[in-house]
């Protein structure tokens, strides 16, 4: 069974030219700087899966690999976190699943640990463990 975070943006009115701009700046960005070539990163959906009202949505499957979870789950909350400074008035649904990620207005998108370098190390030497 997999888990996958998911998010997306509802508003009234569609993404101006200078949105989209700095939306595909955004994706561009964090695609580049993305750490891993084997997982799955951020990723919206085409314009036509888009429900209506939204003006953007997404999600990222997160890896099987406890020591790649916490880098993954930190690098798409923060692009998610710019994609939603890039949208102005937009009410915005970031989930893992059933488990809400709360806004921070000044941190952003955030969940408990993910920046914890003993947690992702310990997190990575399951893997190690289960290697050996």
């Amino acid at each position: 069974m997999s888990v996958s975070l998911y998010y997306n943006a509802h508003r009234a009115t569609p993404l101006t030219g200078a949105e989209l701009a700095s939306v595909a700046q955004v994706v561009a960005a964090h695609t580049a700087a993305f750490p891993y070539d084997d997982e799955e990163s951020l990723c919206l959906y085409d314009g036509d899966i888009v429900e209506a009202g939204e003006v953007l949505a997404g999600s990222t499957k997160m890896p099987h690999r406890p020591g790649r979870l916490m880098p993954v789950i930190a690098h798409v909350l923060d692009s998610v976190t710019e994609l939603r400074r890039a949208v102005a008035g937009a009410e915005w649904r970031v989930h893992m699943d059933d488990l809400d990620v709360p806004w921070d207005e000044a941190e952003g998108y955030v969940l408990p640990g993910m920046r914890d370098a003993d947690l992702i190390a310990e997190l990575a030497a399951v893997m190690d463990d289960v290697a050996e």
